[in-house]
């Protein structure tokens, strides 16, 4: 939905529903996007975030005729499609995923046609009045990159999209944007770490001189059509797992003038005393097949963890001492007292204050994908309901902000 000139669009990732497929994905839009227009927005047009996996894409792409008739249902219900998630290529419902959900990255083949694929069915089905954004992959898992040459070839593929990207805004006049989206354990994790590879892999003279040679523009032109198309996607939950200051890091991507082209709600599991009684609750929260990257932070020092069963069997191990813990492990935000646990919701509300204050982009999305594995007891009504809930307290949330920001300078 749209939430006006200076707030954005706001949307659920549709990455909640079964999607593997183009199938899967046609009949998870058909039967839940109108059920939630109907709660959230019945009066009004309603804004998709649409999840497209590598096989999605590839059907979408060879059948013109579903294209269209995707821009007709989405028409025909008032919906609208502003962004996508390219993230995971792969199967993502159903079976372990773990961090097979990189592949293929960035240093792939696959990987760069996948995406340019999806620009080209965005620019085809999205309205003009938006300028769509493309979710991706934070470029690959950290233990793959082992050199400067596997950096240069990421780096590459990238520019590769961008140039693409450059190329169907000058053909088709349809603005695309590509956001990197930074994640626990992999290449872009840290904010810091996002804002040096912009700096010194993308802004570059290298990284310039790539963009020019694909393009056949000139530096002079080059140097703003990056920033026009390449940007982040800011994930609270990612960062705060970091155990970032959420105001902080976004004020830092913001002077540092890296694009965010998607401000993502989600929140962590966040454990702030890990205790024996702790421990043994958390077994319901290790049945999953994504990862849950954790970090445990203990007298001023971060560890980082790929599982949280990696987590607890550390502590296990040697047990006791002051530590917390925060686990990617999505929960729903409209929940902040999960009875021995916690969450980084307030992550969220400090984001949303600096939204208010300064907007920091146009694509609002709220990604909770993890119902199917929520334990029992956090599952209230069908998953219609949640996500309806999820939305209603996003924009709760923000309208409180803003009045708060008013208030304060009358």
């Amino acid at each position: 939905m749209f939430l006006g000139d200076r707030h954005g669009h706001l949307a659920y990732s549709t990455l909640v529903h079964p999607g593997d497929t183009w199938a899967e994905m046609r009949e998870s839009l058909e039967t839940y996007a109108p059920a939630v227009k109907a709660r959230v927005s019945p009066d009004e047009t309603y804004g998709v975030s649409l999840r497209i996996s590598g096989a999605s894409a590839q059907t979408l792409t060879d059948d013109p005729a579903e294209r269209r008739r995707l821009a007709s249902w989405l028409s025909e219900h008032d919906m609208y499609v502003f962004t996508v998630n390219a993230f995971p290529h792969g199967p993502f419902k159903g079976r372990r995923v773990m961090e097979d959900v990189y592949e293929p990255d960035w240093a792939t083949e696959d990987r760069v046609r996948y995406t340019c694929q999806v620009a080209d069915i965005l620019a085809e089905i999205t309205p003009s009045s938006v300028a769509p954004s493309i979710q991706t992959a934070p470029l690959a898992f950290r233990a793959k990159v082992t050199c400067e040459a596997d950096v240069e070839v990421l780096t590459r593929n990238v520019l590769r999209v961008v140039a693409h990207l450059i190329e169907v805004e000058r053909t088709t006049g349809r603005r695309v944007k590509l956001a990197l989206e930074p994640e626990p354990a992999c290449y872009l994790e840290t904010t810091e770490e996002t804002i040096a590879y912009f700096r010194e892999r993308i802004w570059s003279a290298s990284g310039a001189r790539v963009l020019c040679d694909l393009t056949g523009l000139p530096v002079s032109e080059v140097v703003g059509l990056v920033r026009r198309h390449l940007g982040v996607v800011f994930d609270v939950c990612h960062q705060s797992v970091e155990f970032e200051d959420i105001a902080a890091a976004l004020r830092q991507l913001r002077d540092a003038g890296v694009p965010i082209f998607k401000l993502q709600a989600a929140a962590a599991l966040r454990v702030p005393m890990v205790t024996a009684d702790v421990v043994a609750a958390l077994g319901s929260f290790t049945d999953t097949i994504y990862l849950s990257q954790t970090t445990e932070s203990r007298d001023g020092q971060l560890t980082r963890m790929l599982t949280l069963t990696e987590a607890i069997d550390r502590w296990k191990a040697q047990p006791g001492g002051v530590r917390e813990w925060r686990t990617h492990f999505h929960v729903p935000v409209f929940l902040d007292d999960l009875g021995e646990f916690g969450t980084t919701r307030d992550g969220i509300e400090r984001a949303l204050e600096v939204h208010a204050d300064t907007p920091l982009s146009d694509h609002l999305e709220i990604e909770t994908y993890t119902w199917d594995v929520l334990p029992a007891h956090l599952k209230s009504g069908d998953v219609t309901d949640y996500v309806s809930r999820e939305l209603e307290w996003f924009q709760e949330q923000l309208r409180s902000a803003t009045a708060a920001l008013a208030a304060s300078v009358e």
